[in-house]
């Protein structure tokens, strides 16, 4: 039987000079750390008590993918005020998500948006992730993105922008998000993405 690499391991040092300190300053950062841990529990717990008493969770709680962890995040980043946007365009241009373009005589080309609040753009970007795993028509989405040959990553941005404006819709009416209802508003326009989904199925 083979022993385990780390059995067979050379110390670096045995000097007791370098091992006594570096030990307690272990002890320390352990000490810290679990400290930090309780904290972070506190504060997880506040945000899901303040959320869920929230008359606006309900709209992100019902969201595919949201969870505990993004529905807060999502809340956040729309806040309560409904006059705080007046399009989604102004939300998707202010989070990041909306690409921009720029021109210079006959050449135009598009690239990410470098000015925006980083953490709320990660909040969309994360959350369309997930939501390709519990969503059917995010799914289908971003396949179709992916063979039009879009990378995982710029497939996720494009969801995150389309994200937006359905949520945009139910924020503004305090409707919560239905999967059927959207498939079937899908349906009525001739979506392309229905025919993958009837692939898929």
């Amino acid at each position: 039987m083979r022993c385990p690499p780390f059995t067979r391991a050379t110390p670096l040092t045995t000097d007791e000079g370098v091992i006594a300190p570096t030990a307690l300053l272990v002890q320390a950062l352990v000490s810290q750390l679990h400290v930090t841990l309780q904290a972070i529990d506190d504060f997880d717990a506040a945000i899901e008590q303040r959320a869920q008493s929230h008359p606006d969770f309900p709209l992100f709680d019902s969201l595919p993918g949201a969870g505990a962890v993004l529905a807060p995040r999502l809340l956040a980043a729309f806040g309560e005020p409904r006059e705080r946007y007046t399009s989604a365009d102004e939300l998707q241009t202010h989070a990041g998500i909306a690409p921009v373009t720029e021109r210079s005589g006959n050449k135009s080309w598009v690239h990410w948006r470098l000015q925006c609040p980083t953490f709320l753009r990660q909040t969309f970007v994360e959350w369309a992730a997930e939501s390709i795993r519990h969503s059917f028509w995010a799914r289908a989405y971003d396949q179709q993105q992916r063979n039009k040959g879009s990378s995982h990553q710029a497939a996720v941005r494009a969801l995150a922008f389309t994200w937006i404006r359905i949520l945009f819709r139910c924020w503004q009416h305090r409707t919560p998000y239905d999967e059927s209802v959207y498939l079937s508003a899908l349906q009525y326009r001739g979506s392309p993405l229905m025919h993958n989904l009837a692939r898929g199925s």
